[in-house]
């Protein structure tokens, strides 16, 4: 596929990774895709929903929905609009989802509406077999990647996946709530397999 020629440096730069990523599975490139606009994408969501916790998470959603279609982008227009297009979809369903949810339940809404019949059905104790396989991926593997996560997330993964923590010992560990915690590592579980699913075969 040849660079449309109308892109910048900047969309010819963010292309080559783009098709490194997707042929090689190289950590590095994920990592430095996400070095160049996890900032501005956070602050971008901050300011629609005006909330650093939801900003945060669905920071992660949008990496994790880009790294699953990143065989679907084209350099017709540049990977940052893409991305940020992405975002901001994924954005209005959530704030959307969490009006609905807020009029049907007027009590306090929890910041882990979303997934909430998901991640109550999610073991409490165990890895399940989708967190067996990124177990065994080795995160090591991806620590570039998840380095450039806010420390957070790097150390809601380092609990689970390296000590194998279940969830209301991480609920302890970092005194949140246990369906927050849920929520949180469902959406990590969903970024760590669609980057996993990129990986070459010998890993």
């Amino acid at each position: 596929m040849e660079v449309g020629r109308h892109l910048t440096e900047k969309g010819v730069r963010d292309y080559q990774l783009v098709k490194l990523a997707i042929e090689t599975g190289d950590q590095k490139a994920y990592a430095e895709l996400m070095d160049h606009y996890r900032d501005s994408l956070y602050f971008m969501l901050l300011k629609m929903t005006n909330n650093p916790h939801d900003a945060d998470d669905l920071t992660i959603e949008a990496f994790g929905k880009a790294f699953k279609k990143l065989h679907q982008y084209t350099p017709d227009y540049a990977f940052s609009t893409w991305l940020f297009r992405i975002a901001s979809n994924n954005c209005i369903d959530f704030i959307r989802k969490k009006k609905k949810s807020a009029l049907s339940n007027s009590d306090v809404t929890s910041d882990a509406n979303l997934n909430t019949t998901i991640v109550e059905s999610l073991p409490s104790s165990g890895l399940d077999p989708e967190e067996k396989i990124i177990k065994k991926q080795k995160i090591k593997m991806m620590r570039a990647v998840v380095e450039k996560l806010k420390p957070h997330y790097k150390t809601l993964i380092e609990l689970r996946y390296f000590k194998e923590y279940s969830y209301e010992e991480i609920s302890k560990e970092l005194d949140i709530p246990l369906g927050t915690v849920k929520a949180q590592l469902f959406r990590a579980r969903e970024f760590l397999s669609n980057v996993i699913k990129n990986m070459p075969e010998k890993y």
